[in-house]
């Protein structure tokens, strides 16, 4: 069972990005299939798993990114991470 519940909050910051946006929606229907809790904190899109934090979604000026503060809590039965 995935968890896709999306939050008002990153909806709203989606919204209004001037940059990444296709790839910030992409990579947030990636995030989403893992039963994360999604939130918006440090004013970016933010996950995490029994209240801790997981992954953040990132843009800079070149580039986009996840950022894995404890992405050894994810399940990873196929060794892709």
């Amino acid at each position: 069972m995935t968890n896709k519940i999306t939050n008002p909050k990153v909806d709203e910051f989606l919204s209004q990005a001037k940059s990444w946006r296709e790839e910030f929606e992409f990579l947030r229907s990636i995030i989403l299939e893992c039963q994360l809790k999604e939130d918006l904190k440090w004013s970016k899109p933010f996950y995490s798993l029994d209240g801790k934090n997981v992954v953040l979604i990132h843009g800079f000026k070149d580039y986009c990114a996840i950022l894995f503060m404890k992405g050894a809590l994810l399940s990873d039965e196929l060794g892709l991470l």
